[in-house]
């Protein structure tokens, strides 16, 4: 009865090299701790964490230049000062309006 299957399938099925090799392949790609779907997700969350490098580089440029400008420029401290901070001026009066979420 065994026979009779073994006689149906191909000649590349009876060959022990080639079982060997495939069960080989689909043990890596499917169960060895390592395995081919595994090592893609993890190359999936790389390929995220280096965007998000980029962007806080970027910010950090940004900020950096913003700090600068603030510990420099009078006018920038003073536009920072008035706006964050509501300072004002001697003869100056400060009015702030408030909008309801309405």
């Amino acid at each position: 009865m065994l026979k009779e299957y073994y006689d149906k399938l191909p000649p590349i099925l009876k060959n022990k090299f080639v079982l060997v090799t495939l069960a080989l392949l689909i043990w890596v790609a499917f169960f060895d701790s390592n395995n081919w779907i595994k090592q893609a997700r993890l190359q999936s969350e790389i390929d995220d964490l280096k965007e998000q490098k980029e962007y806080y580089l970027k910010e950090i440029e940004k900020d950096s230049i913003a700090l600068f400008d603030l510990t420099n420029n009078t006018e920038t401290q003073e536009k920072f000062a008035r706006e964050k901070y509501l300072m004002k001026k001697e003869n100056e009066d400060i009015i702030v309006i408030v909008k309801d979420d309405e």
